[in-house]
């Protein structure tokens, strides 16, 4: 809850405190925090679990912290039941790309090759070789 603050800012907090309530009232306030707190807590969890109950025994694995858009997204893309890995390993973005851009400048693609053997892995170190690209003359009277 406070883990952005750091001593010395706890330190001028708790100065502060002693000076705004006074030694005689701290602990009192300190006390009435405390309770407020729980109170809120327990609030909190019984009406998650009303929740919970209210939505039947199909949701008893339910988490409030699903909600959470980043949280839902990274669980369901770790899920190991959609074969989303297999699918990652097996494409290859370098050879779609190409595949594109010959479609776009109208060559011939050339045949499919395998996938790499490697796991699913592709050796960055090599570098591509890029096919010598021939532009048309630029006609500034066109332009």
């Amino acid at each position: 809850m406070f883990n952005d603050i750091g001593p010395l800012e706890l330190v001028t907090l708790i100065v502060l405190a002693v000076l705004v309530f006074g030694p005689d009232k701290l602990p009192k306030v300190i006390q009435d925090v405390t309770r407020t707190i729980r109170k809120i807590r327990e609030f909190s969890e019984g009406a998650k679990q009303d929740i919970r109950k209210e939505l039947g025994p199909e949701f008893k694995d339910f988490e409030f912290e699903d909600l959470n858009p980043k949280t839902f997204i990274r669980k369901q893309l770790d899920n190991e039941e959609l074969g989303l890995k297999e699918i990652r390993n097996g494409f290859d973005l370098k050879k779609e790309m190409a595949e594109v851009t010959d479609a776009v400048h109208g060559r011939e693609t050339e045949p499919p090759t395998p996938a790499p053997s490697a796991g699913g892995r592709i050796d960055m170190t090599k570098k591509p070789v890029t096919p010598r690209v021939e532009h048309p003359p630029y006609d500034a009277d066109a332009t």
